[in-house]
């Protein structure tokens, strides 16, 4: 078994580990969120509660509780955004796979001989080639996407 082969072996299996790992951190930190967004809700309904119920309290008091309930939003809103970059590195993730597989593949018929390759493995070539294609795709549009939220939250 060649040097190289192992190492791309090794450099596969390192790679798959990191984006489980990162997978499973990303999970975590979705968790979490929901978490927050259930106890935010909580404390914004009570502070609703307040300001519609106790009419009669002090204007500072008010003043306060609507600041509270304005942080709470703003929180909220910061919550959403991280969320909703944790869901665009979620499908990153998930070509950055597709894209593992496919080279796999790829490789595969690739380090077949010319002579011994069939039509079919030509064609299966071919279309693989064609999905790997399709995947970078799809993962250039991702990262425009993030590059622009970027630029937009500046």
């Amino acid at each position: 078994y060649p040097t190289w082969k192992r190492t791309l072996a090794r450099r596969a299996r390192e790679s798959q580990m990191k984006r489980f790992c990162r997978a499973q951190a990303i999970q975590r930190r979705l968790e979490e969120i929901e978490v927050t967004f259930r106890e935010l809700e909580q404390q914004g309904i009570k502070l609703e509660k307040l300001l519609r119920e106790e009419n009669e309290s002090p204007a500072d008091q008010q003043t306060q509780w609507t600041n509270q309930l304005l942080y709470l939003v703003q929180k909220k809103n910061n919550l959403m955004t991280e969320e909703s970059d944790l869901m665009i590195a979620v499908q990153e993730l998930k070509l950055e796979e597709q894209q593992c597989q496919l080279d796999k593949k790829l490789r595969s018929y690739m380090n077949k001989e010319d002579t011994l390759k069939t039509p079919e493995d030509e064609k299966a070539e071919q279309e693989i080639l064609k999905q790997l294609v399709e995947v970078v795709n799809k993962r250039n549009v991702l990262i425009q996407l993030q590059e622009e939220k970027r630029l937009s939250e500046l």
